[in-house]
C-alpha cells in the first residue's frame, strides 16, 4: 500500500476536503502577503524616508527568493512529514508578518519580506501537490482547481482588504492582522491535515533528471512566456487605466476587483477543461492574453471596451497556475513534489522578472509599449502549444 492510499482510504471525505481548504487557507495567506506591499508602497516608504523605487524592494525580494528556495528547503527537508514541515512554514510566516508590523528600520522589513520569499517557495513546492494525496486522485483535479483559487483570491480580497486595513489605521496594522490570520491557519493546518510522509526525498539529481524530459523543458518554456508576459504587463495595468482610459482611482478598484473575480471563473472553468485537453486549455489561455494586453493600448479610451477586456484578460489568466502545475504534475507523475519544485521555482522567478522588464520597457518607451510587448510574448507561447503534441 502507498503513502498516497494511506493518506485518503482511513480519512472521510469531508476531512480531506477541510484539509483542501486549509492549505487553500494557507497559499491565500502566502499571496496576500506577498503582494500585500502593492498598495502599501506610498505609506511604507514615507515612513522609512525612502524613494518608490527602494520600496519596490519588498515586492521583488519575494519572488526571486521563492524562486530558490523551492529547491532549496524541499532537498534540504528530506524525509520530513510534510504536514509538520507547512505548519513550520506558517510560524515563519507569521513571524515574517509580526517583523514588518513591528521593523523599525528598513533593514528590518526586507529581512521579513526575504523570511516572507522563503516561506512562499517552500509551502508552494509541496502544498500545491497535496491534492491527490488529500482527496484520492479521482477528485484531485477539482481540488487542485480549489487550492489554486486561492491566487486570485488573494488579489480579489486579500490585498484590498489590507489596503482598506492600512488606509484606517496604518500600514502596520495590516502586516499584524494577517500575523493573527496566519496563526489561524496554522491551527486549521494542524487540525485538518493528516500525517503526509514523504513519498520520496526530492533530491537535486531528481529535479536535473526532469529537466531532461521534453514535456517538462516545453513546459517550462511555456509557464516562462506566458507568467513573463502576464506580469510584465498587468504590474502597469493601473497607470494604463489611468493615463490612457482616464479612470478614477475609485473606479479603478472596481475595474480590478472584476478582473479578479473572473481570474476566479477562469480558475475552475480552466480546472474542469484541463481533464479533456491540457494543451488546448493553456494554448486559449495564453492566446487570449496575448490578444487583450496588445488590444487594451488601441481600445484603451473607452471604459466599457476596456472592462471587457479585464474580464476576458482575468478569466484567461486564472487558468494559467492550474494550465502550468498540471502540466508539470503530468511530465512526472512519479515525483509529483519535484514537479511542483519546478513549477514554484519557474512561476516566482518569472513573476519577479516581468515586474521589472516591465518597468524597463515603461521608463525607456510608454506603459502602452510595454502592454503590446507583452502581448507579443504571449502570443508566441500559445504559438508554441500550438505546434506541441496534445498533452
Amino acid at each position: 500500500m502507498t503513502a498516497s492510499t494511506l493518506d485518503t482510504s482511513v480519512r472521510t471525505p469531508l476531512k480531506g476536503w477541510l484539509a483542501v481548504l486549509a492549505v487553500t487557507l494557507g497559499i491565500f495567506s502566502l499571496v496576500t502577503t506577498e503582494i500585500l506591499p502593492i498598495g502599501l508602497l506610498t505609506p511604507i516608504g514615507g515612513d522609512f524616508r525612502i524613494t518608490p523605487g527602494t520600496a519596490g524592494l519588498t515586492m521583488t525580494l519575494p519572488g526571486f527568493l521563492a524562486a530558490l528556495a523551492a529547491p532549496a528547503v524541499t532537498v534540504a527537508a528530506g524525509r520530513l512529514d510534510r504536514r509538520i514541515l507547512l505548519c513550520v512554514l506558517m510560524v515563519v510566516l507569521a513571524l515574517a508578518d509580526v517583523l514588518a508590523a513591528t521593523a523599525h528600520a528598513y533593514w528590518a522589513m526586507l529581512v521579513s519580506r526575504v523570511l516572507v520569499g522563503l516561506v512562499i517557495g517552500s509551502f508552494w513546492a509541496i502544498g500545491s501537490g497535496l491534492a491527490a494525496r488529500l482527496v484520492g486522485p479521482g477528485r484531485a483535479g477539482t481540488a487542485t482547481a480549489v487550492i489554486f483559487s486561492a491566487v486570485p483570491l488573494g488579489s480579489v480580497l486579500g490585498v484590498p482588504a489590507g489596503t482598506f486595513v492600512g488606509e484606517l489605521f496604518g500600514w502596520r496594522a495590516a502586516f499584524a492582522v494577517m500575523a493573527v490570520f496566519t496563526v489561524g491557519v496554522l491551527a486549521a493546518l494542524a487540525w485538518a491535515l493528516p500525517p503526509l510522509p514523504s513519498e520520496g526525498a526530492t533530491r537535486l539529481g531528481v529535479l536535473r533528471e526532469m529537466t531532461r524530459r521534453r514535456e517538462t523543458r516545453l513546459g517550462l518554456l511555456v509557464t516562462v512566456l506566458i507568467v513573463l508576459a502576464h506580469f510584465g504587463t498587468y504590474t502597469y495595468v493601473t497607470p494604463l487605466l489611468r493615463q490612457v482610459t482616464q479612470v478614477s482611482p475609485e473606479l479603478i478598484t472596481v475595474f480590478l476587483f472584476v478582473y479578479g473575480t473572473a481570474g476566479i471563473a477562469g480558475n475552475f472553468a480552466a480546472g474542469a477543461a484541463i481533464a479533456r485537453d491540457l494543451r488546448l486549455t493553456f494554448l486559449t489561455a495564453a492566446g487570449l492574453i496575448g490578444a487583450v494586453t496588445c488590444a487594451l493600448p488601441f481600445l484603451g479610451d473607452a471604459k466599457a471596451g476596456v472592462l471587457a477586456l479585464l474580464v476576458v484578460w482575468g478569466f484567461a489568466y486564472g487558468a494559467v497556475p492550474v494550465c502550468s502545475g498540471t502540466w508539470f504534475a503530468r511530465a512526472a507523475p512519479r515525483a509529483p513534489e519535484a514537479a511542483s519544485v519546478l513549477f514554484t521555482s519557474s512561476f516566482q522567478a518569472t513573476l519577479s522578472a516581468g515586474a521589472l522588464l516591465g518597468g524597463l520597457v515603461v521608463d525607456a518607451v510608454s506603459v502602452p509599449a510595454v502592454m503590446v510587448a507583452g502581448g507579443l510574448v504571449a502570443l508566441l507561447a500559445a504559438a508554441v502549444l500550438s505546434r506541441a503534441r496534445s498533452a
